[in-house]
């Protein structure tokens, strides 16, 4: 039987810690290595003459300088260390991290001479768990962002829950949510919603323009990322400003991304900055378009959730007002009966009247019948060939049967132009605004309608001089149940005409609008196409 000697052991001991991949150190109670093999030095980066000899401290951070003496104590007292993980650091200035395992070193006689020390690196095994943890981390943010916004149909607490969910997403320092929102006049403005950043700091600066730097953004043309904007050849471009204006928050790497809605129309952008370079990657880009798709669906739906319930408003006050505009003359009608059953005799005299409500009547509902035939996009015209002198002399003889005391004077081209149209409808439009044109102006009689012609096309101008639209109202006179005050205060009919008119001009391939300035009057304009001869 073949007895290894001492001498045998200590050499195959010493191949083995020679060999291991972890770093196995001995060293004096005072700090001073007394060993290192080459684990050591593929960790730490110092070959074994510069790292014997040298305080333990050569790869101790600064930082963790008193957890040697936390560890020289416990070596004291006879005690071992366990799988105690740390920092260290290496020749090149790199940051490590080791599970330590610290076993005391005692003389023949018992006492605590020394430590010997097995660092194992568990950087890659760190940053593999961080990395998990990462994405385990993102995963349930995604999950919890998409559930809270498929959940919430207001607007601005939309943008802010997507601002603060892709800055934490994206590690940016602060983020910002431009969205491009059409009011009710069909006008554009820019909300936003800030995260890291307080509301002070870009509302100080103004909205972002349209700059090179942003067009890409804006226009939809892709996702901008830089590592340092600062760098890139369109910064500093946009006067008066020559980079960052005074007081811009510290952007240096830079990440944008643009929100599309579901038809591809670019509703705002994502924005985020860092004052480090580099912060953003590829995988930064993929987690915030993510998000930006599913805001934009949630957008949609809070912008029809919104529409959903101005109709619902609109169809509530709507059924008020017809409710009012039919009883009014059915009830002047029966009336008017009633007074024939006791008196037949004034049948005469009653029989113009009740023509006049009857007709008021059909007029009302023809107009609620073609509403709901335009809406189910089963409206149709009567078109025929019609010459523009005839058709506007009808109408203005028609206007001037509803007032005496105003004077309708009109004027049109001298060359016969024939319009192809269905003449009840553009009748009725041209009709429509000549009545509002008496009624909007009691106290100044003069109304023009002046017709021109513009190349392929005839615009129709009615001209008014009284009391005006205010100017943020002049874009709703044609949308549904809009109406004005008359000048006794009194709001009149049911605030379809214009809407109707607009529906019956654009069903011919043409345009209206309107001008105005308070106090002094409003045209009203028109376009339809000339028929070629």
């Amino acid at each position: 039987m073949n007895v290894q000697t001492n001498t045998e052991r200590m050499a195959i001991l010493a191949a083995i810690i020679e060999s291991s991949d972890d770093a196995i150190i001995s060293k004096h109670l005072n700090g001073i290595i007394t060993s290192w093999n080459k684990g050591a030095q593929t960790i730490f980066g110092y070959a074994e003459v510069e790292a014997i000899g040298q305080h333990i401290s050569l790869i101790i951070p600064k930082d963790r300088l008193e957890e040697e003496e936390m560890i020289i104590s416990k070596l004291r007292k006879g005690e071992r260390i366990e799988h105690y993980q740390t920092k260290r650091i290496t020749k090149s200035g790199k940051e490590v991290i080791l599970s330590l395992s610290i076993s005391p070193i005692h003389d023949e006689n018992g006492k605590v001479i020394g430590a010997s020390k097995i660092a194992r690196d568990i950087t890659r095994q760190k940053e593999s768990e961080k990395l998990i943890e990462q994405y385990v981390s993102r995963l349930e943010l995604l999950n919890v962002t998409g559930k809270t916004l498929a959940a919430e149909l207001d607007t601005n607490t939309i943008l802010q829950k997507v601002t603060d969910a892709t800055t934490k997403l994206s590690g940016a320092a602060f983020g910002a949510f431009f969205y491009n929102k059409t009011d009710s006049k069909g006008g554009s403005y820019l909300l936003f919603a800030l995260s890291g950043a307080p509301r002070e700091a870009f509302e100080k600066l103004g909205m972002p323009r349209n700059t090179p730097i942003f067009e890409m953004t804006f226009n939809g043309e892709g996702i901008v990322r830089s590592d340092d904007i600062t760098k890139d050849p369109r910064y500093g471009k946009n006067p008066p400003h020559k980079g960052m204006p005074a007081g811009h928050l510290p952007v240096v790497s830079y990440l944008a991304v643009p929100v599309f809605s579901k038809t591809g129309i670019v509703i705002g952008g994502l924005f985020f900055g860092h004052p480090k370079p580099a912060m953003f990657t590829r995988e930064h880009e993929s987690l915030v378009e993510s998000i930006a798709s599913q805001a934009a669906i949630s957008l949609e739906n809070a912008r029809l959730y919104q529409e959903v319930q101005s109709l619902s408003a609109k169809k509530d006050e709507f059924i008020g007002f017809a409710s009012h505009e039919l009883r009014t003359p059915l009830t002047t009608i029966t009336g008017y009966l009633q007074m024939v059953e006791e008196s037949p005799d004034i049948i005469r005299h009653v029989t113009p009247k009740l023509k006049k409500q009857v007709a008021r009547l059909v007029a009302i509902i023809s107009d609620l019948l073609d509403i709901s035939k335009i809406q189910a996009g089963k409206f149709e015209l009567n078109q025929t060939t019609i010459s523009l002198r005839s058709i506007i002399k009808e109408s203005v003889d028609s206007a001037r049967q509803l007032s005496t005391t105003h004077e309708i004077e009109y004027k049109i081209p001298n060359e016969e132009l024939f319009l192809y149209v269905d003449a009840t409808k553009i009748n009725q439009v041209l009709l429509n605004i000549l009545s509002n044109a008496i009624k909007y102006s009691p106290n100044n009689k003069e109304i023009e309608l002046n017709a021109e012609r513009f190349g392929d096309e005839v615009e129709i101008s009615i001209s008014d001089h009284g009391k005006g639209i205010p100017k943020e109202h002049l874009d709703q006179v044609f949308t549904q149940f809009y109406r004005v005050a008359s000048n006794n205060n009194q709001i009149e009919g049911l605030g379809l005409g214009l809407y109707l008119c607009k529906e019956y001009v654009e069903a011919h391939h043409g345009k209206i609008w309107a001008e105005s300035e308070e106090g002094k009057g409003t045209t009203m304009h028109i376009t339809l196409p000339i028929k070629k001869v």
